[in-house]
């Protein structure tokens, strides 16, 4: 779809464009958590587990709605308590997160379930059709269960999956010599 380039983005590379629309980590969570765990209020949003600070939380709900990837809504049950839906834009995100699931889970120790991920990654047509159901009757039941980030279950580490630590990360496997200064000069 040929758009016209607009002046205020960095450049016109769609990578950079949709970077810029979701700024840092937090505006892909909170999506993640409307998509996956069916998260709609504030309050889920803050006790998700991901240590959102209350300020960056509401900053960033007001920056997906006026980049268009989710709308305020008054609860019908309660006018105080906002809810936030998704718009199509929004579930859009649906692939993104989870093709960014699974490569972490595949790359990274995480505390996501091996079984889980390799059932969602052979599955992932059924997994995407799934969601966007879910997102069009507003059925907030959770897609897969959270995962628990403090502890990494045995075997459920990327070298239980078939990846080492040196496939996993680039850097090299020397380290610098605890005896010289970063400039190279010898320390007293």
């Amino acid at each position: 779809m040929a758009r016209k380039f607009i002046s205020e983005h960095r450049s016109g590379c769609p990578v950079s464009v949709s970077l810029e629309a979701l700024g840092d980590r937090w505006p892909l969570l909170i999506v993640r958590g409307m998509v996956v765990r069916g998260y709609r209020t504030f309050r889920e949003f803050q006790h998700a587990g991901e240590g959102i600070a209350s300020n960056i939380l509401a900053d960033r709900l007001r920056r997906l709605e006026a980049a268009g990837i989710l709308t305020t809504e008054l609860a019908f049950e309660d006018g105080r308590c906002a809810h936030y839906p998704l718009t199509a834009k929004g579930i859009a995100l649906a692939p993104v997160l989870l093709d960014l699931l699974v490569w972490g889970a595949r790359h990274e120790e995480t505390g996501a379930p091996c079984a889980v991920i390799a059932r969602m990654e052979q599955n992932r047509d059924a997994v995407l059709a799934e969601a966007y159901r879910r997102w069009a009757v507003r059925d907030p039941t959770p897609l897969i269960p959270p995962f628990n980030s403090a502890h990494v279950p045995p075997g459920n580490t990327a070298e239980a999956r078939g990846t080492t630590t040196a496939e996993r990360s680039p850097k090299a496997k020397s380290s610098p010599n605890p005896k010289s200064s970063p400039k190279g000069k010898s320390k007293p």
